[in-house]
């Protein structure tokens, strides 16, 4: 079993309901045991910053699957919630982005799959998320929450839970 974390963003449409129904589809679709899910943040737009802002999550899984596949099951649940990713704009607006952050310690560099994900330590969309669940793990070497302390959070706004 590997032990992985994802992203999930987006600022199209019901997103915090999106989560809910992703996580489960995620969970579901790869025979996952969800082991954290953080709050929910909104975030200024990254990118084409002239859009929405974003909701953006993080969970933690174990799965069996390996990243290929998980990556591949992970497009599948995005196209499920109306993801289009030939035919969108880099960085625009979305219904749902699921990013494949780290499995286990393994390092990936293909077209297809970069592991751990390449930006993740220039975003702090990503990191407060990922340091709410899971502060002290180590990524490419570096401490998620060391890392999160290297970026402005200026404008990121922990959500109130659901009820």
């Amino acid at each position: 079993m590997a032990d992985v974390l994802i992203a999930l963003g987006g600022n199209v449409g019901d997103v915090r309901a999106t989560f809910q129904k992703a996580i489960a589809n995620i969970c579901g679709m790869t025979q996952a045991a969800l082991l954290a899910r953080s709050s929910d943040y909104a975030t200024p737009p990254w990118g084409d910053e002239q859009q929405a802002r974003f909701i953006n999550a993080c969970i933690e899984i174990e799965t069996s699957l390996d990243p290929h596949a998980l990556l591949f099951t992970l497009h599948k649940i995005e196209q499920k919630f109306g993801r289009d990713r030939a035919r969108e704009k880099r960085w625009g607006p979305r219904t749902l982005d699921l990013d494949l952050i780290a499995y286990d310690d393994v390092s990936i560099q293909k077209p297809e799959l970069t592991l751990p994900h390449p930006r993740l330590f220039e975003r702090a969309f990503v990191l407060v998320p990922l340091a709410e669940i899971a502060p002290d793990r180590l990524i490419a070497g570096r401490n998620v929450a060391a890392a999160l302390a290297q970026l402005s959070t200026e404008g990121i706004e922990r959500l109130p839970d659901l009820a």
